[in-house]
């Protein structure tokens, strides 16, 4: 079960649980947020969901504090709990749009488990495709002034001055994270977890595929068409 005890009381039995799939810089977060508005639906992201369970102190967050002070992945079984205390939220009763979760086919099994006992099941998932090489773009190209904290792209909003913030003249730096090679290494390691999860999903029909690499626009248009289609 990845919900709580009488989560199968709370949760409606004909709520959309839609699931956004896709690796880092595919543009989930962003997609996620304008279904979400669109269709009415809960959007739960697992990043804010561990931020708030941190800021709160709860004790499933005091739990995950110290994988996330060290950079790791925080375990299956408490991401599980997490997005399962969510899912049984009042506000999450007319419907959900899942992203960052599962990310693993153990957690992918877990909340079919879980829908399957609250009278519901997963309504669609959309993979958000998108090569690598533009991917390693998207997030290594990101950089921001370390004084005034202005974000920067190097191809899609540069500064005027190649590597000077546009607002005080001063350098701007990179995180570590994303460097090239780092990000290189973190979409290898996302990448088998991710496809697995996928693979499940696709033996029950429920995967459409989306060009990620399209405008947001386009992209925004194609998700909302293999949600509603």
């Amino acid at each position: 079960m990845i919900g709580p005890a009488g989560a199968s009381r709370e949760a409606s039995p004909t709520r959309p649980i839609i699931l956004l799939v896709g690796a880092a810089g595919a543009g989930k977060g962003t997609q996620a947020t304008l279904l979400a508005s669109d269709l009415g639906l809960l959007h739960l992201a697992t990043g804010d969901l561990f931020r708030a369970a941190l800021r709160d102190r709860t004790p499933l967050g005091e739990q995950a504090r110290a994988f996330m002070e060290r950079g790791d992945l925080v375990p299956d079984e408490i991401t599980i709990r997490i997005v399962g205390e969510a899912l049984a939220r009042p506000e999450a009763a007319s419907g959900v749009v899942l992203d960052g979760f599962p990310r693993t086919a153990v957690q992918a099994e877990a909340l079919d488990s879980s829908l399957v006992a609250s009278g519901d099941h997963v309504s669609r998932v959309v993979a958000l495709d998108v090569p690598e090489e533009a991917l390693v773009a998207r997030l290594s190209g990101r950089w921001s002034c370390p004084t005034c904290g202005t974000p920067y792209h190097a191809i899609f909003d540069p500064p005027r001055m190649a590597g000077i913030c546009d607002k005080d003249g001063t350098s701007l730096v990179q995180r570590d994270d994303d460097r090239e090679e780092v990000v290189r290494a973190r979409l290898a390691k996302q990448g088998p977890p991710m496809n697995e999860v996928l693979a499940h999903y696709r033996t029950q029909g429920l995967v459409r595929d989306v060009d990620g690499s399209q405008p947001i626009d386009a992209v925004t248009a194609a998700v909302r068409a293999a949600v509603t289609g």
